[in-house]
């Protein structure tokens, strides 16, 4: 799906969005975004600031980096859904910033949270942006391990992973569990 030929007229363009930590700190989208850009694939990534990266914008290693504020830090339910709610929306602002500026032909999804499948989608009905979700962590499993209960939530988080997987052309895994 992202093949890369020698010589090709047409540079292939990832973003890959990342919620969870800062990039480079978040050591597996940096990993994928050093491994993308070796392979001669332009690249951008969206993640929070923090942990020393507080830059809104930085060039490391030839990967434009664009980085949000976040607000609290979340550990409870209602912290969450306010932590994700605002960097959806954060992500969303800078996705279009980011096709103006670098363009992109495929959005790469870096979960936790399951809901920025949603940009994808509105970038695959506007331009045919392919979506790959990469799944790091069951948000459902992590509801309960936390202590989260049974409810709402649980069936909200569980419908958003199923959507993720459902709306991706391609999707990456962990390890072996999560592909299940």
């Amino acid at each position: 799906m992202l093949s890369h030929k020698e010589g090709s007229s047409k540079e292939r363009k990832v973003l890959i969005i990342v919620e969870n930590l800062p990039v480079p700190h978040d050591k597996r989208p940096w990993q994928e975004a050093k491994s993308l850009t070796a392979a001669g694939y332009k690249v951008a990534v969206i993640s929070p600031k923090g942990h020393g990266s507080n830059a809104s914008y930085e060039v490391i290693e030839g990967i434009s980096i664009y980085r949000h504020s976040l607000p609290i830090e979340a550990r409870s339910g209602m912290a969450y859904i306010i932590e994700y709610a605002w960097a959806f929306i954060c992500e969303a602002l800078l996705t279009w910033k980011v096709k103006f500026h670098h363009g992109f032909d495929v959005i790469q999804a870096c979960n936790p949270p399951d809901n920025i499948y949603l940009i994808a989608m509105l970038f695959r009905g506007i331009f045919g942006t392919k979506f790959i979700f990469d799944h790091h962590d069951s948000n459902p499993e992590l509801w309960l391990a936390r202590g989260g209960k049974r409810g709402l939530v649980l069936s909200m988080l569980s419908y958003l992973e199923r959507a993720s997987f459902r709306n991706a052309q391609a999707s990456l895994a962990v390890n072996e569990h999560y592909a299940g």
